[in-house]
């Protein structure tokens, strides 16, 4: 049975707040797993069944009519979560990357609603019937408040953000919410636009030694209209139009293992 998943709002910044509990940010695939009639499934956020790309999942030992909301992961260096590896498992049945599925809340259990519990509540079940011997599945750890402190922590790790929800609320289901916040832990570059995309909307960056730094897809509407407006082709070809670098500042994710910038967006123009 699948259920849509309760979404985050984003913030810019931490803030200090002990109404508030923080946990990291995990970086994977987000899902929903669910056991009703005996029988395991398994969810994508868009409702998409992917019980057969993650076979480990579907033997967990859980009680008949439990949903759980979480993130599998594939453990990299030092255990940072490694996005890369977790997405070639997903697409390839031939990836032999071990997953953990990171478990932060529970919205059914032994058939019944749980959304109405406090969070604190939901994790403190999760801790009750999450099996600790299972080594494809564990709970997300978390504190009250501490947001700015966790963010720091998180900034000298290079991982990718924190988590902020309000203790006492309830799970939303199906909606994005201002109960849960999500602070990414963005880098910021200054790169080239170089070229840009025939048809759908991409801008080709390079760093500024000139190596090839990705695609960017996210400009607000006003700053795409001066690139169409104010470029020079100087070539082009079936995809794309190159035309004389422009300078600005963007914000990514991370770097990919190829070293381009990981889901770039425009920040200004320079």
């Amino acid at each position: 049975m699948y259920v849509s998943p309760m979404l985050l709002n984003k913030v810019d910044h931490p803030f200090e707040d002990d109404s508030y509990i923080t946990e990291l940010k995990l970086d994977g695939i987000r899902i929903i797993w669910t056991n009703f009639n005996n029988k395991v499934r398994i969810y994508t956020r868009h409702n998409n069944e992917v019980t057969s790309i993650f076979p480990e999942l579907a033997t967990i030992d859980l009680p008949e009519g439990t949903v759980l909301d979480g993130e599998i992961v594939v453990p990299g260096d030092g255990g940072k979560p490694d996005f890369e590896a977790v997405m070639e498992r997903f697409m390839s049945k031939k990836s032999n990357h071990q997953i953990q599925y990171c478990v932060f809340d529970i919205i059914y259990f032994n058939g019944e609603k749980v959304t109405s519990y406090s969070l604190p509540q939901r994790k403190e079940l999760l801790d009750e019937i999450i099996p600790e011997e299972n080594m494809n599945i564990g709970t997300v750890r978390w504190i009250y408040g501490n947001e700015t402190a966790y963010f720091d922590l998180i900034k000298q790790n290079k991982l990718e953000g924190i988590v902020m929800k309000k203790a006492y609320s309830r799970y939303e289901v199906g909606k994005r919410s201002d109960s849960w916040l999500k602070v990414i832990n963005y880098q910021y570059e200054d790169v080239f636009i170089t070229g840009f995309r025939k048809g759908e909307f991409g801008l080709l960056l390079s760093f500024l030694n000139h190596e090839p730094a990705g695609m960017l897809e996210f400009m607000p509407p006003d700053d795409r209209k001066r690139i169409y407006s104010s470029h020079k082709v100087v070539s082009e070809n079936q995809n794309f139009k190159f035309i004389e670098p422009i300078k600005c500042h963007v914000k990514y994710r991370n770097l990919t293992k190829q070293g381009k910038l990981r889901i770039p967006s425009f920040v200004e123009w320079l």
